[in-house]
């Protein structure tokens, strides 16, 4: 019986285990849903595309399919004095089946974390814009792990311009 109650036990525990990829964008450690990512690749030629936010670097052909790709960096307004390198990577993310690419710093590893350790944003961060775009802060030890939530890095008018961006891009 007791062996049955900690089959259980564990089992319920690994239900509630969230897989999370991680990435740095300076000196901060970032993770995304794992089920969301499709691939990492390392920084590929971006063609710009005039007319295009400023958080919108261009877009770039992977295997024949045209995605756009945002700089995380300038999206979450994270610029800072030390300057990104050309050492970067692009997260290829599936967001509401629209495949985007998201430059990075770096990537890390793959982290587990109970779903119950994810807090809430502290009050002083809710107060920005840019809040929207946090699911919630994790302590992982070494650092605090800040999740994103991608479904809202884009607002809906992005999104269709992206999509106008590919359906263009595509079309010459």
């Amino acid at each position: 019986m007791a062996d049955r109650y900690a089959a259980t036990e564990k089992l319920e525990a690994e239900q509630e285990l969230m897989q999370l990829v991680g990435f740095t964008i300076g000196k901060e450690l970032f993770g995304v849903d794992i089920l969301m990512v499709q691939e990492i690749i390392r920084a590929a030629p971006i063609t710009p595309v005039p007319n295009s936010p400023e958080f919108v670097e261009g877009v770039i052909n992977l295997r024949g399919n045209i995605l756009p790709v945002i700089d995380l960096r300038k999206r979450l307004s994270l610029l800072s004095s030390e300057s990104a390198h050309d050492d970067t990577w692009i997260l290829i993310l599936d967001i509401q089946n629209k495949t985007t690419g998201f430059i990075v710093d770096s990537v890390t590893e793959v982290i587990k974390i109970q779903e119950n350790t994810i807090e809430a944003p502290p009050d002083i961060i809710k107060a920005g814009l840019e809040s929207q775009y946090l699911r919630g802060v994790c302590d992982i030890g070494a650092q605090l792990l800040i999740l994103l939530d991608f479904k809202r890095i884009l607002l809906q008018e992005e999104f269709k311009k992206l999509k106008s961006m590919d359906e263009a891009e595509g079309n010459d």
